[in-house]
């Protein structure tokens, strides 16, 4: 495989703060060599692409923790998205790569956009959705497009799952039923986990509950759940209840975020905040203020931000954090947001989120400052591959 040599591009690493020129050297999907001295790449005498990036910002893919792409397709009506089983308020045994469309036209549009990697989440009108994926926004097909399966068991609070069932008249349609709901089917598992063991141990096995077993996961800490939220008491509930089963969470959403600041710092829990372009469609959103992305971080939040596509369309990701920077977030704290943060939010930062040697190679080329309005995507790399180029850009 022909190695790819990117020539002094001004790469730009937001957790040291820094711009500086280097050469990078791709091989076999993956970046092999770092330096910003030619000679020390030693490639003389080797088959080699060289793409001078002297022109251009390279950074990291970015990196959308929170979308339904290929669930809620583009130019599909709403009732045809297949990303709420709306059936059951308890559905952890639903996968959404068995349902993802990865003809969607959001993942040319996210490559278009300079947006690698995006977690594809079931929707919210369920306490518990299904089993999200971490998805590459290339490929023909959703097997060859996972970087993570499952990445998350999908949990909602709040407005969405008790407005869904209360129209029909079932459980939950109060906040206090959707965290007993939670528990009770969090209970129900850890009990079949106990008994499964137990038949194990004596030859006897137990009789599969396919929904139970989906969750088991999830109560060894395998697994994250990631919590749907906007009101800082769901929030506060979501926590109490990760508590009581020493469970691995997130915060989605996270719009009164700024009102628990102190105790997610302090509890070291990620949020991954957004959309925040969006209107003020329902009570939840009442408080929703994009300069809270700044106050988050200033707390010491761990921060990520998201479209939740198509709320907000995933080519508009840069556009949010650009936004979240005229309203007080660090520069440098907003791409983290994207990028590093992002891949640690998804526990993936061994491989994705930032520019260093022995990491995959997920790269774009800016013609300028990502966050200025008139800079575009000149190239877009996923595993070291061009998945896109503008059209006005020679390589």
């Amino acid at each position: 495989m022909t190695k790819t040599l990117l020539r002094n591009g001004l790469v730009w690493d937001p957790r040291k703060r820094a711009k500086e020129r280097f050469h990078l050297l791709l091989e076999k999907g993956r970046i092999v060599r770092i330096s910003s001295d030619l000679g020390a790449l030693d490639i003389k005498g080797e088959a080699c692409h060289v793409i001078n990036a002297e022109p251009f910002w390279v950074t990291a893919g970015l990196i959308d923790v929170h979308t339904h792409m290929g669930l809620w397709e583009e130019g599909s009506p709403e009732e045809e998205g297949s990303g709420n089983e709306m059936t059951s308020p308890m559905t952890p045994h639903l996968r959404v790569i068995d349902a993802v469309n990865p003809a969607d036209r959001a993942f040319a549009e996210a490559r278009r956009a300079g947006v690698t990697t995006v977690q594809v989440l079931p929707g919210s009108a369920n306490v518990i959705g299904g089993q999200g994926a971490v998805l590459k926004t290339a490929g023909a097909v959703v097997d060859a497009m996972i970087r993570k399966a499952p990445s998350a068991m999908k949990a909602a609070f709040g407005e969405n799952p008790k407005n869904v069932y209360r129209a029909q008249k079932a459980a939950p349609s109060t906040r206090m039923a959707v965290a007993a709901t939670l528990r009770e089917a969090l209970l129900k598992a850890r009990r079949y986990g106990e008994k499964q063991e137990a038949k194990d141990e004596a030859g006897k096995p137990e009789e599969a509950d396919v929904k139970s077993e989906a969750l088991l996961p999830v109560l060894s800490g395998e697994v994250t759940l990631r919590v749907h939220a906007h009101r800082a008491d769901d929030m506060m509930t979501a926590l109490r209840i990760a508590e009581e089963f020493g469970l691995s969470i997130s915060l989605e959403h996270g719009t009164e975020g700024v009102r628990i600041a102190s105790v997610l710092a302090e509890r070291g829990i990620p949020v991954a905040y957004g959309p925040a372009l969006s209107s003020r469609p329902k009570l939840e959103l009442a408080e929703l203020e994009i300069g809270d992305a700044a106050r988050l971080v200033e707390a010491g939040v761990h921060l990520s931000l998201t479209t939740d596509h198509p709320v907000i369309p995933i080519r508009f990701l840069l556009a949010q954090a650009a936004e979240a920077v005229r309203a007080g977030l660090d520069a440098d704290d907003a791409l983290a947001a994207l990028t590093i943060n992002a891949a640690e939010h998804l526990e993936l930062s061994g491989e994705l989120g930032s520019l260093e040697e022995g990491k995959l190679a997920d790269l774009v080329l800016w013609t300028g400052d990502p966050f200025h309005y008139r800079t575009v995507a000149a190239a877009t790399f996923i595993d070291g591959e061009v998945v896109y180029k503008d059209k006005a850009v020679a390589l």
